[in-house]
């Protein structure tokens, strides 16, 4: 996770530095992967998305699950969407 978010950071740094983003653009960037990153954990295991945007992004064709507490997850995505979920506290995401 440490060295994601590192990387993340990187990316933004370079991204702006370089003069290719703003910095409002590499932060909305990174919030946006974060995003991406945690929802799909969600999709490839069938949750059924609630939000306009969700739904547009990744769509919800098969999914089988209304509650996000009801997906199966594996132990290991888990502790990848709690990573996320921190990251994105620590970036202030939302």
């Amino acid at each position: 996770m440490r060295t994601r978010t590192l990387l993340l950071s990187g990316l933004a740094v370079l991204l702006i530095s370089g003069g290719w983003l703003s910095a409002a653009q590499a932060q909305s960037n990174v919030f946006q992967q974060l995003w991406v990153e945690r929802n799909q954990i969600y999709a490839d295991n069938g949750y059924c998305f609630k939000t306009e945007r969700a739904i547009s992004y990744f769509g919800n064709a098969g999914c089988r699950y209304e509650y996000e507490g009801a997906v199966p997850l594996s132990r290991a995505d888990r502790a990848r969407i709690n990573r996320i979920q921190a990251a994105e506290r620590e970036y202030g995401c939302r």
